[in-house]
């Protein structure tokens, strides 16, 4: 058991540490607060732990039908447009300060819905997250239970890492250095926004060709 726990612990980072928009996130909101990440991490699990049991009763094979992935890419890509250019417009106050905005409530409501809405981080857990899931509860539940923990405290350490080191990093930049972070972090939201849109679009026109 102690040995499929630390093989599902390494193949667990393959996608808490995976960068995507979550990374681009906890970067977002770390320059803001210590804490961000570990705000972004309540909300990722809110979503993510009743998604691991729903998975194991079937959910799977609806996560992967093609208009579930057109639906959750097309949501999932708005969203990130619309927190894109959010953090581009704020660049453009008179009075710029990056430690004095955004609550823990709006990270952990990010993080909830930015899991909720990445196309890829369901295809991860539809994929090879669900095998490890099984295999957990074939130990038994009170396996199954540990691997939940393990993979969510995984996501709660990284992330928090990632904000906190973003936070004090963030403290020692002047306002210029500030706005280039947020253009950078706002920049990558629209990068990942029209990625899961233009996806989306190209499976929807393969359907109906």
């Amino acid at each position: 058991m102690w040995t499929f726990l630390l093989y599902a612990a390494g193949f667990s980072l393959t996608g808490v540490m995976a960068p995507g928009s979550i990374t681009s996130a906890t970067i977002a909101f770390g320059g803001r607060s210590r804490w961000a990440g570990a705000w972004i991490a309540a909300g990722h699990g809110l979503f993510e732990i009743p998604l691991i049991f729903l998975l194991l009763f079937g959910l799977g094979v609806y996560v992967q039908t093609p208009p579930a992935k057109i639906l959750i890419g097309l949501l999932g890509g708005v969203f990130l447009l619309w927190l894109g250019v959010r953090m581009l417009r704020d660049l453009r106050r008179d009075s710029f300060d990056l430690t004095n905005s955004h609550t823990g409530t709006s990270a952990l409501l990010t993080g909830f819905v930015l899991t909720a809405t990445n196309p890829y981080f369901l295809l991860w857990w539809a994929v090879g997250g669900l095998l490890d899931a099984r295999n957990a509860l074939e130990f038994g539940v009170t396996t199954l239970l540990l691997f939940v923990v393990l993979h969510w405290s995984l996501d709660l350490i990284w992330l928090t890492i990632l904000s906190l080191t973003t936070f004090y990093g963030a403290s020692l930049l002047n306002v210029r250095g500030q706005r280039i972070l947020m253009g950078f972090c706002g920049a990558a939201m629209l990068f990942f926004g029209g990625m899961f849109i233009v996806r989306a679009l190209l499976l929807a026109a393969a359907q109906s060709a």
